[in-house]
């Protein structure tokens, strides 16, 4: 008898392996988290065709909920970023939609959830929080980091509150991808347990499998509930990607301007970290 762990339907196989004389031996595979990856983005693309009307006057539904979401996502953007920064919308929009269509494929029964593969979910938010700071530094050099000192801090608090302020910002490259790759591997895990406490129910007699109705209805319930979780993830995602470009443009610029308001502070600083360092 074969005992199956829940968790088993998130592990990577591979499909097809070549080893190629490179450095070597190397050995290239191609697993199911690559295929669903490859088939998500033909999916997203195939949406997009279709939605796009053959740009036909009277929208049909597909076009209704694409620009539908488009207007969200704008508005999204623009009021986390504002309208100046309006230029890394088709980054949020591309991040949401591809982060969407990874967990409704996970729905799907017998299908692979890329988004519960935590190479994947701390992939995209370490090269968020990477970008971020590199667009950062880029646009406010050496007062990026008076984003860590903070505004109206007393002097002889700053050396306690700026590793804190360190240690909350790199938690965001973490925060952002844990969440999506738990809440995804929870919601998939407890529809793998409940199925095989169900499917066997409709296997036996024909009382048991009149009762199993019930759980089989609650079951339906969840999974509707996955799909909507699919929804809601895919959403928070694009939205705390933009916030973390809100902290960087509006509450960084509005830091620069105020900076005269807490030179002391910034000086008391300055001359701790000169002191660190001349030690």
């Amino acid at each position: 008898m074969f005992l199956y762990s829940p968790l088993d339907q998130f592990e990577v196989t591979s499909l097809v392996s070549v080893q190629l004389p490179i450095l070597g031996y190397a050995n290239f595979s191609f697993t199911n988290l690559g295929l669903y990856t490859i088939i998500t983005v033909y999916i997203l693309l195939a949406f997009h065709f279709i939605a796009s009307n053959n740009k036909k006057l009277i929208p049909n539904r597909w076009s209704i909920s694409l620009e539908s979401s488009f207007a969200s996502l704008h508005s999204l953007v623009k009021s986390q970023i504002g309208a100046a920064y309006e230029i890394y919308l088709p980054f949020i929009y591309s991040l949401f939609f591809f982060i969407l269509f990874a967990n409704l494929n996970g729905n799907v029964p017998y299908g692979f959830t890329i988004t519960t593969s935590l190479i994947v979910a701390l992939g995209l938010s370490v090269m968020i929080f990477l970008g971020v700071t590199i667009l950062g530094l880029s646009m406010h050099k050496l007062h990026f980091f008076t984003f860590f000192v903070p505004s109206g801090a007393p002097g002889a608090l700053i050396p306690l509150l700026v590793p804190i302020e360190i240690i909350s910002y790199l938690a965001r490259a973490v925060s952002l991808g844990v969440r999506l790759f738990a809440n995804m591997l929870s919601g998939h895990s407890l529809l793998k347990i409940l199925s095989g406490f169900i499917g066997p129910m409709f296997t036996n007699s024909v009382i048991v499998a009149v009762f199993a109705l019930i759980p089989f209805a609650i079951f339906i319930g969840i999974v509707a509930l996955e799909v909507a979780v699919s929804f809601i993830q895919a959403y928070l995602y694009g939205r705390l990607s933009a916030t973390c470009k809100y902290f960087l443009y509006v509450k960084l610029r509005v830091s620069t301007r105020c900076l005269s308001s807490y030179s002391n502070c910034y000086g008391s600083f300055s001359s701790y970290a000169f002191t660190l360092l001349s030690t």
